[in-house]
């Protein structure tokens, strides 16, 4: 009975060079916080004539834990996180929290209409719409609110 070679599968395909999973663990860690959690996730995409933003901020509530300003020219979405879990049995009594706040800052064109911008919270989703500049005129500073859908 002859005995094959089972492949390699740490070496990518096509000439890639091989990731090995420290490396790729090493990779990984470059997008979480200080606390070893993952950073606030990001989508940017254009739709029509609109900049669209998507932050994940699952469990937290939009009326009280996000911010979402713009100032000179940048958006930036703030978000605090507060989970506490306890659970009490015969004799033990098991308590767990997790907190942390994130951050973002997204550049947007200059001359955006500011009182224009529209964001919704839905599922864990803050979507915010820039909507495309219509004059060169930009205040220094406003602040979007946050509407949950």
């Amino acid at each position: 009975m002859a005995l094959t070679k089972i492949p390699d599968t740490t070496t990518m395909a096509r000439g890639w060079p091989s990731f090995t999973w420290p490396t790729v663990k090493w990779f990984d860690e470059m997008f979480r916080d200080l606390d070893g959690h993952q950073m606030m996730k990001v989508e940017e995409v254009t739709e029509g004539d609109e900049l669209v933003v998507r932050a994940e901020l699952p469990g937290v509530d939009p009326n009280t834990d996000i911010d979402v300003e713009i100032t000179d020219g940048v958006l930036t979405i703030s978000a605090r996180r507060m989970e506490k879990k306890e659970q009490a049995e015969r004799h033990v009594h098991r308590s767990e929290f997790r907190y942390g706040s994130f951050v973002r800052s997204i550049p947007v064109p200059k001359g955006v209409d500011e009182t224009a911008i529209a964001a919704t919270y839905t599922d864990g989703v803050l979507e915010v719409r820039v909507p495309a500049p219509r004059n060169t005129a930009t205040s220094s500073s406003h602040k979007v609110t946050v509407t949950k859908r």
